[in-house]
């Protein structure tokens, strides 16, 4: 599987841990690699969105203080469907009924240990496809198209 993963500079704390994880997959890595200069996770999270959008890669682990800042700049891109998970549930889960593609870590909330777990259980799932799945889906596709800036747009 093609995985994306980048970290800002507090994430970059789990990038071994989650490098180790994905070894023997296809890694787009956009960094960083050091905790020295500050990265703003919206730039990390605009990389790993759109290696998806233009199927450089199929999902994307990404990583930042909290994995709040994270998750909510990767929804802002269209067709990215990124959740924080501190737990091995929400992980394969996100990805069985929601078709999660972003899975997005706190590197001051979980440690490697966890991280492993939920990298492993994120890329082991895939999507349910089952008819009411797929119905939710389309109704999130819908307000992409519908809705700008938070607000619905004139027909």
């Amino acid at each position: 599987m093609k995985i994306a993963v980048a970290f800002d500079h507090r994430g970059v704390h789990l990038r071994e841990t989650v490098l180790e994880v994905l070894a023997g997959h296809d890694v787009v890595d956009f960094g960083t690699h050091t905790d020295e200069v500050r990265i703003d996770y919206p730039d990390k999270a605009r990389e790993v969105g759109e290696a998806i959008q233009r199927g450089r890669a199929e999902r994307a682990v990404l990583v930042c203080g909290s994995g709040v800042g994270a998750s909510v700049a990767a929804c802002k891109l269209t067709g990215i469907r990124a959740a924080i998970c501190h737990d091995t549930y929400s992980a394969h889960q996100g990805v069985e009924h929601d078709d999660m593609n972003v899975l997005c870590l706190g590197s001051e909330v979980v440690g490697p240990s966890l991280a492993r777990e939920l990298v492993d259980a994120f890329l082991n799932a895939t999507f349910n496809g089952g008819e009411r799945y797929v119905a939710r889906l389309l109704k999130v596709a819908e307000m992409e198209r519908t809705m700008k800036n938070g607000e619905v747009t004139p027909a």
